[in-house]
């Protein structure tokens, strides 16, 4: 009994006090940290609330532009202006539509002596141009200056036209006011420049503004104000003009969430350093030993559950799980975005490398992918190269497409497997709620909806799901159903060529041959649509076939030209695909040395070796071998040295890329030196700027091909050009 006395009493004075003397200590501490932590919560929300308000009303001015370039950036539109018959087309696509699409509360159009022909008001019935004139009036001003002297300053991707936006009052009213400029889309439609029609849009700050602006973003009780709010507490954000006079501010009651936090956390943490001291002094010895055993155990034996053993990441299971609890969770302002993620050619890494070398692709991909998103985000590996992530929380659709954008770019830089640089891609499908769905079966299953879609259009970008996605398969079967009866009828297809440019010389040396389809009722169907499917359902030999005819036929009538034909991976694995091309090469006595076949590097990797049988044929007769879309893919810059080839294609993605901080001038230049390494030529795709040109041809490429140059064209087209005998590209 004395013992257990003993025992009891140094428990009690070496573990229990100090235990529970550090747990009053500590609920002391946290208690001050809470309170401290909540009040600079409270100053990080108003200053973020301060910094959203000020983004938002900022980023209106580029939103209210590229609302009416949707219609002012247009040759209907140049045409319509000028036609005083067009009164009622002007009022329902540059006036009243703007209003019902967009929100904006005035649309004008005047003509090049800054006349109104056109008024749309929702404030004025009698001329209510006038109310806008002397806000509008310094804007027209400058924008016909601009569009006189050439200036091009701010035209981007973006923004395709030149513009002038300004804060003033209208109408008693604060306003923003934008002035564009209504010009042709195509350039086809000759203006003289600063004379052009100007379409002139307004959109009031105060009334719907503010309460879509107090909805979209939780501003409590804003409103908009011609003096600062002195009211404790609240904030204000002035509305300034270009010059920087305020014309009024924005006010709100800001949300304090480290006040609300403490309220409510503060009896809960009370009650709950009650129980603790209760319950300490009698569990504490106990539960240090067994509950840290079990512990332990239990979650080693739930990580094993609910995570893909070769990556670690979350699986099936833990996904579900956590795509239910972003769905329960989910406030009326948030949006969850579920996205489905499939590697793009990863079998051949497999087929090429072996597995262990496609577990080190997965293993990277997914630490790739962990560094981009968020930690409340999350992602799943399903199984395979198939991977999903979750975001719950999202306040904008355009953060999921930013994030997809940054996803493709990263996964597009090469893989360094084993001394082996790999080249794959990744296709996302995206769905969001709970625009598509408030369940998980329905997400998953739209994402994956949206996935195939993207896949279908050719690999490596990302689709939002979308109601006509619906409609894939049945549009899938309308193809492969209409294309055999394009094939039987032969009067549907086309084969158009592009030229290709010797860099040095910069004249036309090749054409490429590029199959077109006019269907009757649809009009132009893009190859990226209709050849995965040709290649799904058997009939892709017999496209193969008929442009290598009309290639070979096409071929006669430029006898100074290669004749470059595209091959895929099924044609190439039939045994009797080189004894048919050189049989219809003797039929229509064309030179085999003329003729380039341009393959992919999964095309030329073939386990069973009858594609490479097929090169070799073809290349003893005379026939050239182009490596095309190389860099994507698998394209490997080691296992180039294994291929049996005459010429690379360098991606026009690479291309594409010159000039931003990715590398992609490099991979290039190194691509290029490889080539001449290996006494192979080099062909640029995808050149559209003189810059590019002139960059490749510095770095030793031999040929391009882009936009720059010539679209790919008609037979006719071709003889044209050729018949002007000194042509050039930098003529084109």
């Amino acid at each position: 009994m004395a013992a257990f006395s003993i025992r009891t009493g140094r428990f009690a004075r070496l573990i229990a006090v100090p235990a529970m003397l550090g747990v009053c200590a500590l609920a002391a501490l946290v208690g001050g940290l809470l309170v401290w932590a909540g009040q600079e919560a409270d100053e990080v929300a108003v200053d973020r609330q301060v910094a959203l308000a000020t983004l938002v009303v900022s980023n209106l001015r580029e939103t209210i532009a590229h609302n009416q370039e949707s219609v002012t950036v247009w040759d209907d539109a140049v045409t319509a202006v000028g036609e005083p018959s067009s009164a009622e087309w002007i009022d329902y696509n540059l006036g009243s539509w703007m209003h019902t699409y967009f929100g904006h509360d005035g649309a004008y159009v005047l003509d090049p002596a800054n006349t109104p022909i056109y008024q749309f008001s929702t404030h004025s019935d009698d001329r209510p141009y006038r109310d806008v004139e002397e806000v509008a009036k310094p804007l027209v001003d400058a924008l016909r200056q601009r569009s006189a002297s050439g200036d091009e300053s701010g035209i981007s991707d973006r923004i395709l036209s030149l513009g002038e936006a300004d804060i003033g009052i209208v109408a008693g009213r604060p306003t923003l006011v934008s002035v564009k400029p209504v010009v042709s889309d195509t350039g086809d439609i000759e203006q003289t420049p600063g004379t052009e029609y100007l379409h002139v849009a307004v959109r009031f700050l105060d009334s719907d503004f503010v309460a879509a602006l107090s909805r979209d973003y939780q501003f409590d009780d804003l409103r908009f104000s011609w003096t600062p709010a002195l009211e404790s507490g609240q904030a204000n954000l002035p509305l300034t003009t270009a010059s920087g006079a305020t014309v009024g501010y924005f006010a709100w009651q800001p949300y304090r969430p480290g006040a609300a936090v403490v309220s409510r956390i503060a009896p809960v943490a009370a009650a709950a350093l009650a129980m603790m001291l209760g319950l300490v002094g009698g569990l504490l010895f106990l539960l240090d030993r067994r509950s840290h055993r079990l512990a332990e155990r239990d979650a080693k034996m739930k990580h094993l559950a609910l995570h893909d053993p070769l990556t670690e990441l979350p699986n099936r299971a833990l996904f579900h799980d956590r795509l239910d609890a972003a769905l329960r969770g989910q406030s009326d302002s948030e949006l969850v975005a579920v996205l489905y993620l499939d590697l793009d050619h990863f079998k051949q890494v497999n087929d090429t490398l072996g597995h262990p070398a496609g577990d080190a692709v997965i293993i990277e991909f997914g630490k790739r992918l962990s560094g981009l998103i968020r930690s409340t985000d999350t992602l799943s590996r399903l199984g395979g190269d198939e991977f999903t992530v979750v975001i719950p929380a999202l306040r904008s659709v355009e953060d999921v497409e930013l994030l997809s954008d940054r996803i493709i770019d990263t996964i597009r830089q090469p893989f360094d497997i084993d001394g082996h640089q790999v080249f794959i891609g990744v296709t996302i499908g995206i769905a969001i709620a709970p625009r598509d769905g408030d369940t998980r079966t329905e997400l998953c299953r739209k994402a994956d909806i949206a996935l195939y879609h993207a896949k279908s259009s050719g690999r490596s970008r990302y689709a939002m799901f979308g109601a006509e996605m619906g409609a894939i398969l049945q549009a899938r079967r309308d193809i492969e159903r209409d294309l055999r009866a394009a094939l039987a009828g032969k009067d549907q297809l086309e084969v158009h060529y592009q030229p290709l440019f010797n860099a040095a010389t910069q004249k036309i040396i090749g054409v490429e041959a590029l199959l077109r389809w006019r269907h009757p009722y649809d009009g132009w169907i893009s190859p990226d649509v209709f050849i995965p499917i040709a290649e799904e359902t058997g009939q892709i030999e017999a496209v193969g076939d008929f442009v290598l005819r009309e290639a070979c036929n096409a071929a006669k009538l430029w006898p100074s030209l290669a004749i470059a034909v595209n091959v895929s991976a099924i044609e190439l694995r039939n045994p009797a695909f080189a004894t048919k091309v050189a049989a219809l090469l003797l039929e229509t006595e064309i030179d085999p040395r003329r003729i380039e076949l341009e393959l992919t590097e999964s095309a030329l990797t073939d386990p069973n070796g009858v594609g490479d049988q097929n090169v070799k044929a073809l290349r003893a007769l005379g026939v050239r071998i182009a490596l095309d879309d190389f860099g994507t893919g698998f394209s490997s810059l080691g296992r180039l040295q294994q291929l049996e080839v005459d010429r690379i294609k360098i991606d026009r993605s690479f291309v594409s890329g010159f000039g931003r901080l990715n590398g992609d001038e490099a991979i290039v230049q190194a691509i290029v030196e490889l080539a001449k390494a290996r006494g192979l030529k080099t062909t640029a795709e995808g050149v559209e700027t003189v810059e590019q040109g002139t960059h490749l041809q510095s770095i030793g490429c031999d040929d391009l091909q882009g936009f720059l140059y010539s679209r790919p064209v008609p037979p006719i087209e071709v003889t044209a050009l050729l018949a002007r005998g000194s042509f050039i590209a930098k003529q084109a």
